[in-house]
């Protein structure tokens, strides 16, 4: 058996960290490859949402993540006119469907040395790709590096560089969308609000305005403010930030200004994502989303997710080639006429312009919306998709979802839905284990089977194995599918198929999903 070459991924951001990390978990080989000396050290985004978190845990680096960071389990609404609060986000409204009921705070200079820490293989820095070649069973990348120019062969390439990305300008790529006239100022600054000149307000909290609105981050160690510049606005000198931060706030005994910086605010994406099934876009690279409501990396974050478990599938030949194809399918709406449009809809929504984003969703989809990003994906091919959630409670789950993650009671101890399925497809069943259902064994590491019931299994009912108990049925009544029904996960945590019991199902429907049988 020849070697198995690496997947080379360019670009040692956070979506190129997420998806190295994504590889090493599946155990893929890879090399980070980043043009610059150091990574980066701009202020940059600043709070991550629940669904991150949740792709961060499967990839072993969340613990880091939030130790260094600061949790917020409410999203504040105020109106800057009157200073008094909308309604706020209550993100305990999904204590059923995530371990990570809350969003962080912490700066992206400090995220990414946290996600390289969880690397086996340390980032090549200072290597710069100047060109590459798409062969039929490679891809060969022309480098320059502090040891002279090299050639790299690797079994994918992996643009993750960024919005202005060389790779996919070598593509002859197009980038539809518009830049906004408007720009996005963001600073940070040592104030204390929260003992000598208290506000109590949210620790990320948008002030709603028509001529001005501004978001409050509170970051673990400064506060940030991020408000619009208007087209053509000279930059402020340092004293007008500060006057304009307390134009905000009110007046405070001390303040001292950290840093700024501004940047350009972009929807625009990429025409196409995928070459030959050889070379993929990623993150900025294939999408640049108004970064409003937290919807530029963690959108990125949703390419790292789907991504690196197709490509672990394929190389180890436990599904056809085809199932790449699933990439850009569901990935490019969700940029599109997703987030893009979500966040473009939030700007509107902060300055009272027509046209902006209505939630009279109720608490709990308001709070899906936000964090979880209430992705359904496309997985069928038949446009099929959504990212708002509109019902007052959570409805039964579908095809597309991302699986709600419950605890579960296993033989051995506390699992979760997403831990088990974070190394596999896995079918649970929906049955009571005291009629003694058909449950397959557990053969094949690419597809694991479990009841589900709120009957634990009896030792001598042959299922002790393969059981989850289920106290009080409240994972069977938050996926809300009929009794005796398979529900088939993906390793990313999406729902692949809902169908009923019976022989043989969840073996077919992997199948139908990857294109191989089961090996």
């Amino acid at each position: 058996m020849t070697e198995q070459l690496p997947v080379a991924v360019v670009g040692a951001g956070p979506i190129g960290l997420t998806t190295a990390l994504g590889l090493q978990h599946y155990g893929i080989p890879y090399v980070l490859l980043e043009e610059d000396a150091t990574l980066s050290s701009d202020t940059k985004a600043g709070t991550t949402l629940s669904r991150t978190l949740e792709i961060w845990n499967r990839y072993g680096a969340v613990d880091r993540i939030l130790g260094a960071a600061l949790r917020i389990d409410e999203i504040g609404d105020i109106d800057r006119a009157t200073n008094t609060p909308r309604a706020s986000v209550q993100l305990a409204e999904l204590v059923n469907d995530t371990q990570f009921p809350f969003v962080i705070n912490l700066p992206q200079q400090k995220m990414e040395p946290l996600l390289a820490a969880a690397l086996s293989e340390p980032v090549r820095t200072q290597h710069r790709m100047t060109s590459f070649e798409v062969r039929d069973d490679r891809v060969v990348l022309q480098l320059e590096t502090p040891d002279g120019p090299q050639e790299l062969e690797a079994s994918y390439l992996l643009a993750c560089d960024g919005g202005r990305s060389r790779i996919r300008d070598a593509l002859g790529v197009k980038v539809v969308g518009q830049t906004l006239p408007e720009r996005y100022m963001l600073i940070d600054v040592v104030v204390d609000l929260d003992v000598d000149n208290a506000r109590d307000y949210p620790y990320l909290a948008y002030f709603a305005d028509k001529s001005e609105w501004m978001v409050l981050i509170r970051q673990p160690d400064n506060w940030r403010f991020l408000f619009p510049l208007a087209a053509g606005a000279d930059t402020p000198g340092d004293e007008d930030l500060l006057v304009k931060v307390k134009q905000f706030i009110g007046e405070v005994d001390r303040i001292e200004l950290l840093g700024s910086v501004v940047y350009n605010v972009h929807h625009r994406v990429a025409e196409e994502w995928t070459r030959d099934r050889k070379v993929f876009l990623m993150g900025d690279a294939a999408h640049l989303i108004t970064p409003m409501w937290a919807l530029g990396l963690n959108t990125g974050a949703l390419d790292a997710s789907n991504l690196p478990w197709r490509l672990a599938w394929v190389l180890r030949g436990w599904a056809s080639p085809s199932l790449l194809d699933g990439y850009e399918r569901e990935q490019r709406p969700v940029a599109i006429e997703g987030s893009g449009e979500m966040a473009e809809a939030a700007r509107k929504y902060m300055s009272f312009q027509r046209g902006a984003v209505t939630e009279n969703t109720g608490p709990w989809a308001t709070a899906y919306n936000r964090t979880l990003l209430s992705v359904r994906l496309d997985v069928e091919g038949v446009g099929d998709w959504s990212m708002v959630a509109t019902s007052a409670a959570p409805p039964a789950v579908r095809a597309g979802d991302r699986a709600p993650d419950l605890v579960l009671q296993s033989p051995t101890g506390r699992t979760t839905i997403h831990d088990l399925c974070k190394d596999s497809f896995v079918a649970l069943y929906f049955t009571d284990v005291r009629r003694r259902p058909e449950i397959p064994q557990n053969g094949s590491p690419a597809l694991q089977h479990y009841a589900v019931s709120r009957w634990d299994a009896p030792h001598d009912s042959g299922l002790r194995d393969r059981a989850l108990f289920d106290p009080g049925s409240v994972t069977t009544n938050r996926y809300g599918v009929p009794p005796e029904s398979v529900v088939l996960i993906r390793p990313d945590g999406h729902i692949a198929a809902v169908a009923p019991m019976g022989p043989g199902v969840a073996e077919d429907l992997y199948k139908h999903v990857t294109g191989r049988e089961v090996p």
